[in-house]
């Protein structure tokens, strides 16, 4: 792992870019160490640096947690495959046409979770090497399918939020009933892309025995601030 820039934030908290190969990063540290980690990770070719995304971490760290966020292969700047911008071209005209689109996603979402899982992994093993980094380990990420696979291989992971907003394959639907881990899962109940039922369905099928379901009105990106000050005090409950 290799640190690339440094500066200091509000509440005393630390931002490093960092690349580990080709995998570019960005870690936030907060003034007390050793700290939790928690790994925020994304999808939908959206960068590590979006400001949603930023201002999550931001807080996390500020509240005590190291917190880690990469690009993944066609997020940010890294590019995307030839068969990835093909289904990503088939999906945009499936949703014009108003035809249906879960094939499509399965065609490509599946690649991806299996791409991901070892970078992040390999991530995980250089970021706890570092002095200021201590576990146990979290997840919390919109990128729940990602999320559902790190949950059943990495032992590392001692809790997961998840946010049922994104599309997640039937290969995740099936691995989530190996998730033990205490979970705590976010719902927008009006989320254009994200039929309500399924988002259901697949909480009930999580095999955690700690589970807990917020549902709040909205469409995708309308989850409430105070879920962030919510999901910090499940953080501090089971990474404290």
């Amino acid at each position: 792992m290799r640190f690339t820039s440094e500066q200091r934030l509000d509440d005393d908290v630390v931002e490093r870019e960092f690349s580990l190969g080709e995998i570019p990063g960005t870690l936030w540290t907060p003034g007390s160490a050793p700290a939790p980690l928690v790994l925020m990770a994304h999808n939908n070719g959206l960068p590590k640096a979006d400001p949603r995304l930023v201002a999550r971490a931001r807080y996390t760290a500020a509240r005590g947690y190291a917190v880690a966020s990469i690009d993944a292969a066609g997020c940010g700047d890294r590019p995307r495959s030839a068969a990835d911008e093909r289904a990503r071209a088939d999906l945009r005209r499936a949703v014009r046409a108003g035809e249906p689109v879960d094939e499509i996603f399965e065609s490509f979402i599946g690649p991806l979770v299996e791409n991901a899982v070892p970078e992040w992994r390999a991530t995980l093993d250089a970021l706890l090497e570092l002095p200021e980094i201590g576990g146990p380990v979290g997840y919390s990420g919109g990128w729940t399918a990602l999320g559902i696979r790190l949950a059943v291989v990495e032992p590392r992971i001692a809790a997961a939020g998840f946010f049922a907003g994104g599309y997640v394959p039937r290969a995740q639907r099936e691995e989530a009933r190996q998730v033990t881990v205490p979970l705590l899962f976010l719902l927008q109940w009006d989320d254009e892309g994200n039929p309500r039922q399924r988002a259901l369905e697949l909480f009930d099928s999580f095999g955690s025995k700690e589970k807990t379901l917020h549902a709040n009105l909205g469409g995708h990106t309308g989850t409430p601030w105070f879920e962030l000050e919510d999901g910090c005090r499940f953080l501090d409950r089971h990474l404290k």
